[in-house]
């Protein structure tokens, strides 16, 4: 078995000791309002080994695997990496492009603001009674900004200036037949100026003049609900969307990155998708620790309910802030999943073997893997199962919520990704044996074909 320890995922994303973001809180204590966008970031290059050709084409799976194995990347090269992980900029595009694909962005991002607030000019000032001071400078701040990036756009040269007056042009055309629902965007826009001041100003990037970050993160979060009124807006979307704009610094950047993000997890806003989460949290539980599962589905307690923020948020509150960020990377590479391509083959393979078994074995029962159980959910039971006692004790749901608000940022990172990990290993490997059990391909010996499976199913190298 020393072969295949070898690409076990105990030695991947939990074995990073040193957090990556120990040098940013000097450079983050002197703020200022995020940038409109910036340009300069489709010209950098990532240094990740082997991940970046020499015209800037990224390798998408050797760049998800990176962030896995080292668990996360480091701060100066993370606002990049999101481009790609995230889907702003292809991964398969050139340095040459993403400057054009850049400035695209800007202006589109620009005509949808613009179109909003022409809509609904009610709401392009957000309403304040005097009382918040800190927001009162916010307003000043992000006025401030928005005089410099109008300076800036009159400097551009007169190529430059005919360039963008076309692709302005163009975002007028494609966005000319949006149409928007006035009580529905005013609704969302009522909420979001309900939540955006209390995001956690706590954080560096929200002190000094960061505070205008904030009018940016509304900006960016009442265009996204105005252009995509199957979604809109709901309560929680502030906090993620704020760990775009600190990461990456920039409105425009921001705006699409959260967008493409929402593309693939806009129903976990939703009841029905958020529900269907937290059942899959619940079976897994039953298959992990029937007890525990047992006991948290008793009358008292409301079956799991107290796992919605850190599903919905990606355990934001649970670590250490910088270490929330690397697992929001880790969770978003998708490098485990039992969704992937790999997983996908070797259930071909699985089919392709019950064909070839011989009769007896022909009409047993399978065990099936639950490819829905994705890595964020074994995240969740590590933390349950770490805390099983505690668990036990509590009686009720009252005291089941203060137990898991106690937990916040006192989750120890590393630990858990190698609990969350060592799970999911055995949940595989529990389903291979249960495989070989029902069904043997004859030609091979019973290990021989236990690593097998296994290797297909955890895409071991």
């Amino acid at each position: 078995m020393d072969d295949l320890n070898r690409g076990s995922p105990q030695q991947t994303a939990g074995e990073e000791t040193s957090s990556p973001d120990s040098h940013q809180s000097d450079v983050r204590s002197q703020r200022s309002v995020a940038a409109v966008s910036s340009p300069a970031l489709s010209a950098a290059r990532l240094t990740l080994p082997g991940v970046m050709d020499a015209e800037g084409r990224v390798d998408e799976s050797r760049l998800r695997m990176h962030i896995f194995k080292n668990g996360g990347v480091c701060p100066s090269e993370r606002g990049l990496v999101w481009c790609f992980l995230f889907g702003m900029y292809p991964c398969s595009s050139a340095t040459s492009e993403r400057s054009l694909l850049q400035e695209q962005m800007v202006v589109r991002y620009r005509v949808m603001k613009r179109k909003w607030q022409q809509f609904l000019p009610s709401a392009v000032r957000m309403h304040l009674n005097g009382t918040d001071a800190e927001l009162v400078a916010a307003v000043r701040y992000f006025d401030q900004r928005q005089t410099q990036a109008q300076q800036q756009t009159q400097d551009h040269s007169e190529e430059v200036r005919d360039r963008l007056a076309f692709l302005e042009l163009q975002a007028q055309i494609l966005f000319e037949r949006v149409t928007f629902d006035q009580e529905e965007l005013r609704e969302a826009t009522r909420i979001i100026d309900k939540d955006v001041p209390r995001t956690n100003r706590d954080l560096n990037y929200y002190q000094g003049e960061g505070l205008g970050n904030l009018l940016v993160l509304r900006d960016i979060l009442i265009t996204y609900a105005a252009f995509h009124p199957e979604v809109s807006y709901a309560q929680g979307m502030n906090d993620l969307c704020s760990r775009f704009l600190e990461v990456l610094d920039s409105e425009v950047d921001t705006f699409w990155s959260f967008s493409c993000y929402m593309e693939k997890f806009s129903k976990d806003f939703r009841a029905d998708g958020l529900h269907r989460k937290i059942e899959l949290e619940a079976a897994l539980l039953k298959e992990l620790d029937p007890q525990l599962y047992a006991h948290l589905v008793t009358d008292s307690m409301e079956s799991f309910t107290f796992c919605h923020r850190w599903l919905l948020l990606g355990f934001q509150r649970e670590f250490e802030h910088s270490d929330a960020l690397r697992l929001f990377e880790i969770l978003s590479c998708d490098h485990l999943e039992l969704i992937s391509q790999q997983v996908d083959r070797a259930r071909y393979q699985e089919r392709l073997a019950r064909k070839c078994s011989t009769e007896d074995n022909s009409e047993s029962q399978l065990k099936a893997i639950n490819t829905d159980f994705t890595f964020e959910l074994f995240i969740c039971a590590a933390i349950l199962l770490e805390n099983r006692e505690s668990l036990l004790r509590c009686r009720d749901n009252v005291q089941l919520i203060q137990f898991t608000s106690s937990l916040q940022g006192t989750l120890d990172l590393n630990s858990t990704l190698k609990k969350a990990e060592h799970h999911l290993y055995n949940y595989c490997k529990r389903c291979a044996w249960d495989y070989m059990n029902g069904c043997c391909r004859p030609d091979n010996s019973q290990e021989e074909d236990f690593l097998y499976q296994l290797r297909s199913l955890l895409v071991l190298k």
